[in-house]
This record gives structure tokens, sequence and C-alpha cells, in this order.
């Protein structure tokens, strides 16, 4: 069993910041390269790169659109183009869209579910295609509490977000038998900036924090020893799992 990653290379999407940006920093200090990607990151100089190559390792910048219809089979042409041997997908990137069910316009709807999972799956899918004829690879998704629980006013987040569970299933079922491991981390209350808006509302903050075990919200680092383990070799008998970081929440 062996958390190392010296010599793997992982690609991290949404890693400019928040859940992304902790989970690029994570790989890196156990060993991986890591090529980063979100749709504002600096071609060079960004938060990123800096504390990645601060564990010694080599950073590369790819901006991408996971909102458009093309953006995740461009960043894969790019990455497979640029002769990039991804060991590790780390598929982060997400965004909400916070409004009643009544008042959630289409165009939001479309928005939230190409960047939370159709994207995913098109990314996965792309980058699993060399993986499988390795015989090897590691694909995590980000899903959420919303992928157990409804939640209240954002309707697309949490279709998007239960679609991953089922799609992190779906995969590990078929390239499982290949030695590519898919598997899920379910973040709970992290304090990033998609919640903000909870966490700037006292009567919400507090509701939430009171229901967890933990007392505390979460950061970005509470989701490192998560992801390491499920990009490396620790977790080769893991497959088709969402494995929720959460407090306690889901426990309450």
């Amino acid at each position: 069993m062996s958390f190392d990653l010296t010599g793997k290379v992982a690609l991290v999407t949404g890693c400019r910041r928040g859940i992304g940006l902790g989970m690029a920093n994570a790989l890196a200090a156990a060993g991986a390269d890591i090529v980063g990607t979100s749709l504002t990151i600096e071609p060079a100089g960004s938060e990123a790169q800096r504390r990645v190559e601060a564990h010694g390792r080599t950073f590369t910048a790819y901006r991408a659109d996971l909102g458009s219809e093309d953006g995740a089979a461009q960043l894969a042409a790019s990455v497979l183009r640029d002769g990039l041997e991804v060991d590790i997908l780390v598929n982060n990137a997400g965004t909400i869209a916070r409004a009643p069910a009544l008042l959630h316009d289409d165009e939001q709807w479309r928005r939230v579910l190409q960047t939370n999972l159709t994207s995913q799956f098109v990314l996965a899918r792309e980058l699993a295609r060399p993986m499988v004829e390795r015989g090897a690879g590691k694909i995590v998704f980000t899903a959420s509490m919303l992928s157990f629980q409804g939640g209240v006013n954002v309707v697309s987040y949490t279709a998007s977000k239960s679609g991953v569970a089922g799609l992190v299933r779906a995969l590990a079922n078929e390239w499982a038998p290949h030695g590519v491991n898919v598997n899920a981390i379910a973040p709970g209350y992290v304090a990033t900036d998609n919640t903000r808006p909870l966490r700037d509302d006292p009567e919400r903050s507090r509701a939430i924090l009171e229901r967890i075990p933990a007392g505390r919200w979460g950061e970005p680092a509470d989701l490192a020893g998560a992801t390491v383990f499920l990009a490396s070799a620790a977790s080769d008998y893991v497959h088709g799992i969402v494995l929720p970081v959460d407090g306690g929440w889901l426990g309450r």
C-alpha cells in the first residue's frame, strides 16, 4: 500500500481556488506533477502554480470553459495533443445557481448541468481512453452532500451532483476490469466562494453549524487525505464509492 504519487501526473479541474486548489496542493505534496485548469487561471504565476512548485513539482495551466458544449472536448484534445500522460484525473470544476425552482431559468439549468455533469463525463471519457489502454488510472469526481439530499433553492446543482454519484458507479462498473478506479469525494459544508451566501446568512450559517458534529465549517485542506487516498495505490481495490468528508453531517 502506498500513498506516494511520485512520477504521476494529475489533472485537476477548477484548481484556481477553493477545493480544487486544496486538492492540487495535496497531490503535489504527495509527489504528483499537476496539470491545472479553470476558466480564469493565469497562464503563469497563479496561486496553484506557486503552491505546487513549492513542493518541487511541475505545474502546467490550461484555461477551459466547461460550461460550454465543447469546452471539455477541447481541453482533453489539447492535453492529449501536447503529449501529457494523465495518470490521475480530478474532475472537480463546478458551478451553482441559487434560485427557487419556479424562478430557475433554462440557461441556469443548462450551464450548471453542462459544467457539473456533462463536461465531467466527456473529460473522463476522453482521458480514460489511454488509461484503459495502459491498464491503470485514477479518476476522482467531486460530488456533494446534495448527491444524497435535495437541498433548498439549488435544483440544478442537486440534479447535477446526484448525477455525478450515478456516473461514478456506472463508470466504475465499466472501467474497473481495466485497472481504472473511478470514485468521488462528497465534501460537506466547506468554506469556499460557493458557500459564502450561506455563511453570510446568520440564520442559515447557525443552522448548518448546529447540525455538523465537528462544530465547524470545513476547509479545503480537510479534503487532502481523501484526495490522495483515492488517487494513490492505497485505493486500488476501491471502486464506485462516494466518500463523504463532511464533519459528520450525514450521520445526524
